[in-house]
């Protein structure tokens, strides 16, 4: 048998993650934070690159190539430190490209397209200098020499020409003001759409975790607060102004501020929800003229706006368009092993079947296992049936941990680490949000949905995988699913075919036969803070410390005692006594 070849690719930016492809196809991938439990965790890959290793039972010797990006700086072949020692290699080549290039293969290698346009609009990539796709691209306005390290990457257009991508369009911006702290500057470039939406982001929640909460908190807003333009669009570019910025000086510094002032900050992002529509159909439009195709890859961490995504899908100039699932750095890895595949190996493309479970799976084994160290604390039922016990459960409003296969790779959970309930109770979104989440009271859940009756529930007639699209919810089914219609009467959808998720498949259609409805309430199986679980362990963890009432872990069920607040307080002494005990046997050692 010929040997197969391995190519790695690995992210070394925020959100950093790993990609092994064998033969050219997507063999396992992971978030570097689903392993180390440190959200958004970043930089340096080790942990990443030894997942990948393990799950697939080779050593760096078997792989062929590593391919990687580091977004700011280009690291050189034979560097082995970042943070920390990283893999070392050996003999392996090591190749490094730029951050859109990156983002664009992610797209490129995953989409159903063999003609298509690539467009990639994100915060900040690579600097001018440090680009390695500028030959024969079209660039509005070059950096002098000396700022070429100072203006940086900030939407990109490529061409899918065979097994390789064509740069066409690539527009820059110099570096920003973010340094000088005022409270709405973006935090990098000047002019990228998304540096905009961070900023206002942490001008509302202190942080750049999670500017997705922008978009949930934007339904609240009121239309006709705000009018002033936060954009120029000019000759097919995007530029923010900065005159507006000088009216917002008070930064949500607290929770209790932000809730104190929750709908100033809420018509503030209604009216950042806008502009930023406006300006991604601009630009998107204006590319599209530039040089047209009837498909488009779209993928940066901009892509993750599914509001905005709905626009463009609605009122775009393209036929069809693929919304890469991991559009946010956590996909840079896809795209460089892709590239190596196809751009360093000059290897035929291989079609991605379209799945996104790139986690390793958990045999029996494994997971009795992990449950065994916490039998006295829990009920177990081994050997069930998984969908049966589920909608048993969800039937009867009880929040269900649903632990399947390979986890998902990007930032949704769909249908492999999900937390379920009925979407017809009223009160559960609130529960799920206060008791399990432990995350603000405003922010909604999506739904699950059968494809075949998306239809019925949603004014939406294409599918929608990914929870990367939104679509308003029917009139006349919005009381009967509260908990997964949002304030203005959307919901962020995702569509669930047999083949995408036999079994979660199976379990919506189970749903369905025993109530009537073909449609779930699914969020991440994590909490505020907190990765999406990985382990069996991981997910165990957050049963024992959340008010989910029932988790399925293959056919394992497991379920919380009439007792358990007891048993549980009893854990946590043993648990603080043990760590107490290491920490004097420490002090005494030293």
């Amino acid at each position: 048998m010929q040997k197969p070849i391995y190519v790695i690719g690995t992210g070394l930016s925020h959100d950093g993650s790993a990609c092994l492809l064998k033969d050219g196809r997507v063999r396992f991938a992971i978030e570097k934070e689903r392993v180390t439990r440190k959200k958004h965790d970043g930089g340096n890959d080790l942990a990443a690159i030894q997942y990948l290793l393990a799950a697939e039972g080779i050593t760096p010797g078997d792989v062929a190539l590593v391919v990687q990006n580091a977004n700011f700086g280009m690291l050189e072949a034979a560097e082995s430190w970042l943070d920390g020692p990283r893999p070392a290699w050996g003999d392996v080549p090591v190749v490094t490209i730029s951050h859109h290039l990156a983002h664009a293969y992610g797209a490129f290698g995953t989409c159903p397209f063999d003609e298509a346009a690539v467009m990639v609009v994100d915060g900040c990539g690579n600097s001018f200098d440090d680009c390695i796709d500028l030959d024969g691209t079209t660039i509005p306005e070059t950096p002098p020499q000396e700022l070429a390290s100072l203006w940086n990457e900030k939407d990109s257009y490529y061409r899918i020409a065979g097994t390789r991508l064509e740069p066409l369009y690539k527009d820059f911006s110099p570096w920003g003001a973010g340094m000088k702290n005022y409270p709405m500057h973006p935090p990098s470039t000047r002019h990228s759409i998304g540096g905009v939406y961070a900023a206002v982001s942490k001008y509302v929640f202190r942080g750049l975790e999670d500017p997705g909460k922008l978009m949930g908190l934007a339904p609240y807003g009121r239309p006709g607060i705000h009018d002033f333009p936060v954009f120029d669009l000019s000759d097919g570019r995007v530029f923010v102004r900065y005159d507006w910025m000088k009216d917002f000086r008070t930064p949500a510094h607290s929770q209790d501020a932000f809730k104190a002032d929750f709908q100033r900050y809420a018509d503030l992002a209604w009216w950042i929800q806008r502009e930023v529509e406006r300006a991604l159909l601009y630009v998107i439009r204006a590319r599209h003229d530039f040089s047209p195709s009837p498909n488009l890859c779209y993928t940066g961490g901009v892509a993750l706006n599914a509001v905005a995504n709905r626009i463009i899908l609605r009122d775009g100039p393209f036929e069809n368009v693929f919304f890469q699932p991991a559009a946010g750095d956590n996909g840079l890895a896809l795209g460089c092993a892709f590239y190596g595949w196809l751009e360093v190996l000059k290897k035929d493309r291989v079609r991605h079947a379209g799945s996104v479970y790139f986690g390793r799976s958990y045999g029996a084994d494994e997971i009795e296992g992990t449950l065994a160290r916490y039998a006295e604390l829990v009920e177990i039922t081994a050997g069930a049936a998984p969908v049966d016990e589920a909608v048993t459960a969800l039937a009867a409003g009880k929040v269900v941990g649903w632990f399947q296969g390979g986890s998902e790779f990007g930032p949704r959970a769909l249908g492999n680490r999900s937390i379920l309930a009925d979407p017809r109770l009223p009160h559960i979104r609130d529960a799920i949000n206060a008791k399990v989440k432990f995350r603000e009271d405003f922010r909604p859940f999506a739904p699950s949905v059968l494809v075949e009756d998306c239809n019925t529930y949603f004014d939406c007639d294409h599918a929608s995988p990914h929870m990367l699209l939104t679509a308003p919810v029917r009139p006349e089914w919005r009381d009967i699913i509260p908990a997964v219609v949002h304030r203005d009467g959307s919901a962020r959808i995702q569509t669930v075919t047999h083949q995408d998720n036999a079994l979660y498949h199976d379990l919506l259609a189970a749903f369905r036969d025993k109530t009537g409805l073909g449609v779930l309430l699914n969020t991440s199986l994590n909490r505020r803070g907190m990765p999406i679980v990985e382990t069996p362990d991981d997910a165990m963890m957050l049963f024992l410390y959340s008010a989910i009432d029932v988790l399925v872990i293959g056919t394992h069920v497991i379920r919380k005692p009439d007792d358990f607040v007891q048993r549980i307080a009893g854990f946590n002494r043993m648990v603080a006594q043990a760590s107490a005990r290491k920490t004097f046997e420490k002090a005494l050692a030293s």
